[in-house]
C-alpha cells in the first residue's frame, strides 16, 4: 500500500486542492456576478418590495 504521502480528507494532494480551489472560486464569483445582474434586472422589471402605495 502507498503510505508515502499524507492522505487528506478529500483525497486530493495539496496542489490538486489549490487548483480545485482556484477553479471553484472563479466559478463561484462568476455565478455571484450573474446572480447580482439578474437580481438588478428583475428589480428594474418588477420590484419585489412594494412602495408606499403598495403594488399598483
Amino acid at each position: 500500500a502507498e503510505i508515502d504521502r499524507p492522505v487528506s480528507l478529500s483525497g486530493l494532494t495539496e496542489g490538486e486542492a489549490r487548483e480545485f480551489h482556484g477553479v471553484f472560486m472563479t466559478s463561484f464569483m462568476v455565478f455571484i456576478a450573474v446572480a447580482i445582474v439578474a437580481h438588478i434586472l428583475a428589480w428594474m422589471w418588477r420590484p419585489w418590495i412594494p412602495g408606499p402605495e403598495g403594488y399598483a
